[in-house]
């Protein structure tokens, strides 16, 4: 079968033909139908996060993936069930992360996650799973279902938010999504019906996301016009802050933009930065105000359920604006291009 990945000692993406895997008890055989390319995809391409699975030349990529079930196997799966595949699995002998059912609060050394970090990903023709790893959807999510694991990114750190939250009533009325990317609009389109929500980005009005958030009735700020520093000033202060830019700087500035009482959350994967801090400042600006912040990594098995509910429940419009590249295995270059007018890309390997 066709898979696309990478190999040691290279950077791009290519199509490589390995064999098509055999279930093994306790696993279904899964026909992959659409694989979401994400900013994680291109780390993995640069070679600044994740790795190969030990003793193999080449990672197959992929996390973000939606199939039908081919082969059930001894699984409580029937053939033709629509499922979305979760991302972590155990290292050798397990640990008790994975035995708590909490694969999602492991740290990276206590993990595998396919398609990123030492296992192997779902795009390919055919990829295998453990039953207990596969989420069952609705089958008319079958079209845009390889966007349940994004989302479900989305409904971890929330749930992280609020729970921080809980020792008192906390009703946000204001939430501001650092970042106008694929994952940051669809934080919005989960937001904008709950409370006013900003979205800051640095592009110009002219580009897709921009004209995607229009659509949803949120607000865009051009951060280069207005820093995040600002938006208290010029708009409300947020009681939510949701960061999706891996801009290391948002982690302080997020911060400080907060209302009294509100929460950030963090998701962005920051390189080195050596600029000084009053950390004082901040210390203070915590503890009078009663903020609080969160830092969220991949999602659990409630995560995608409540995902693939959500995203059931986004106007099509929407989704139909957000995916704006859908490329064939055999030509899947576009799904990988960094062009200012791609939103979310993903590569489409056998019809619903």
């Amino acid at each position: 079968m066709y898979a696309i990945g990478v190999k040691r000692d290279t950077s791009g993406p290519q199509l490589l033909e390995i064999p098509r895997p055999e279930p093994a008890p306790g696993e279904a055989l899964v026909r992959t139908l659409r694989v979401g390319v994400d900013g994680t995809d291109h780390e993995v391409l640069d070679g600044t996060h994740g790795g190969f699975p030990a003793e193999e030349e080449h990672l197959v990529l992929g996390h973000e993936a939606v199939g039908v079930v081919e082969e059930p196997n001894d699984t409580e799966f029937n053939r033709g069930d629509v499922v979305v595949p979760t991302v972590r699995r155990p290292p050798a002998g397990g640990n008790e992360y994975f035995e708590r059912g909490e694969a999602d609060m492991a740290p990276p050394e206590a993990t595998l996650e396919r398609g990123i970090d030492g296992a192997h990903g779902f795009m390919s023709e055919y990829f295998t799973s453990p039953a207990e790893y596969l989420i069952d959807v609705p089958d008319r999510l079958a079209e845009y279902g390889f966007l349940t694991e994004p989302v479900s990114i989305s409904e971890k750190a929330l749930e992280l938010a609020r729970q921080s939250r809980a020792g008192f009533s906390w009703v946000p009325e204001t939430a501001l999504v650092l970042g106008n990317g694929s994952l940051g609009l669809l934080t919005v389109a989960m937001l904008v019906e709950e409370m006013e929500t900003y979205c800051l980005g640095r592009r110009d009005r002219s580009d897709p996301t921009v004209d995607v958030l229009d659509m949803l009735g949120a607000t865009y700020v051009d951060g280069r016009e207005t820093p995040v520093s600002e938006i208290p000033n010029r708009y409300e202060a947020p009681d939510l802050v949701y960061e999706a830019t891996g801009y290391a700087e948002h982690a302080l500035t997020g911060v400080q933009a907060l209302a009294p009482n509100g929460v950030a959350a963090l998701l962005g994967l920051p390189g080195p930065d050596e600029r000084s801090v009053d950390l004082g400042a901040y210390h203070k600006d915590l503890v009078m105000h009663n903020k609080a912040v969160v830092g969220s990594v991949n999602s659990g098995p409630r995560h995608f359920r409540a995902a693939a509910e959500t995203l059931d429940g986004l106007d099509a419009t929407f989704l139909d604006a957000l995916v704006t590249t859908l490329a064939d295995y055999r030509e899947f270059e576009s799904a990988f291009a960094t062009d200012a007018s791609t939103i979310k890309a993903a590569v489409q390997f056998h019809e619903f």
